[in-house]
């Protein structure tokens, strides 16, 4: 069983200025609650085979994580694989020009839900839902904030 929430948001910034906060992985805890700290493996750059390393805190445990980066089309596209409590996941971030400096963006989530997971499918979605639109709204804050203090130089 497979479970998909979408986030969207449409952003005062650049494709490009929305892609460069988001490949900065080292600002990903700005904008990922679940996030204490992230890099990519090795020090390269977010690429097709590369992976995410991240020190997570869920549910009041801190632990470590990976997540494979499966697709990258600059500037509009990046894609994830990691696991979820031992099920299969994907993410990833679309940015689309929504015209006069602004970005559409969407990011979308999807969870194999696999044994006891199955049961909790309901509050696995909701959750998810919840914490990818946080996400996505601290994302716009971060960017046009950046962008306001750009103009304002």
């Amino acid at each position: 069983m497979t479970i998909r929430t979408e986030s969207r948001t449409t952003i005062a910034g650049s494709v490009d200025e929305v892609w460069t906060y988001l490949c900065d992985v080292g600002r990903w805890p700005e904008w990922a609650p679940t996030v204490l700290e992230c890099w990519v493996r090795g020090g390269e750059p977010l690429q097709p085979g590369s992976w995410v390393e991240q020190r997570a805190k869920d549910l009041g445990w801190t632990h470590h994580r990976s997540e494979e980066v499966t697709a990258v089309e600059a500037p509009r596209h990046m894609e994830f694989a990691g696991s979820m409590a031992g099920s299969g996941s994907r993410w990833a971030m679309e940015l689309e020009p929504a015209g006069g400096r602004q970005t559409d963006a969407l990011m979308w989530i999807e969870v194999d839900l696999a044994g006891l997971m199955r049961a909790v499918s309901g509050p696995i979605k909701g959750s998810l839902q919840r914490v990818s639109d946080r996400e996505m709204a601290a994302i716009k804050t971060a960017v046009e904030s950046a962008a306001r203090q750009g103009a304002g130089s």
